[in-house]
């Protein structure tokens, strides 16, 4: 039996909107993937950080292969905050402020000053030894740095070797952190 014109276009029609449907879905589907794309790029690009701490500087507080997650959006870092610091060579070292701009830092007898005040660092480990001769103790914090310290005060290397960091080399200030499962 042979199907009218009508009849086939009809069928034509209602092929069509089906797929003109499915169409639709799949572009609404790219259009919602777009932006979350977009999102997550502005997210982690302008406001959260992810790095990976390599090494045993800030044992005990942070392990070699643990995560770190900073944000990007601090106006002001405190003593005592664990920062994320982009090195002019590249790298990435996650330390802990000691000094702010204006404070005077000194090393001595196994401890650390600042503005004559022996600092309490129950997070720190190992004895607080100056490293090589490059900086000179008293050291005074320059406008517009931070003297950064490595919690395993024998295995870091920090201020005490190249000096008091930019702000401007700060990523951002560590919110937290977690062990990627196999790590110890």
């Amino acid at each position: 039996m042979r199907k009218s014109n009508r009849e086939v276009i009809s069928l034509e029609r209602r092929m069509l909107k089906k797929y003109d449907g499915k169409k639709q879905g799949w572009l609404r589907q790219g259009k919602e993937l777009a932006v979350f794309i977009i999102l997550m790029f502005v997210v982690f690009r302008f406001i959260i950080g992810v790095s990976l701490v390599n090494g045993s500087s800030m044992t005990p507080s942070l392990k070699n292969g643990d995560v770190v997650v900073y944000t990007r959006i601090v106006p002001n870092y405190e003593k005592g905050d664990i920062v994320c610091i982009r090195m002019p060579s590249g790298e990435y070292y996650i330390k802990r402020v000691i000094g702010l701009a204006g404070d005077t830092v000194e090393i001595r007898d196994g401890s650390v000053y600042v503005n004559s005040t022996v600092q309490e660092e129950n997070y720190a480990q190992g004895r607080t030894e100056t490293q090589g001769d490059s900086i000179k103790y008293p050291y005074e914090v320059k406008a517009d740095r931070v003297f950064v310290l490595g919690d395993n005060r024998e295995e870091s290397m920090d201020s005490r070797t190249f000096g008091a960091v930019a702000r401007s080399q700060i990523r951002g200030k560590v919110l937290f952190s977690f062990s990627l499962p196999g790590h110890k």
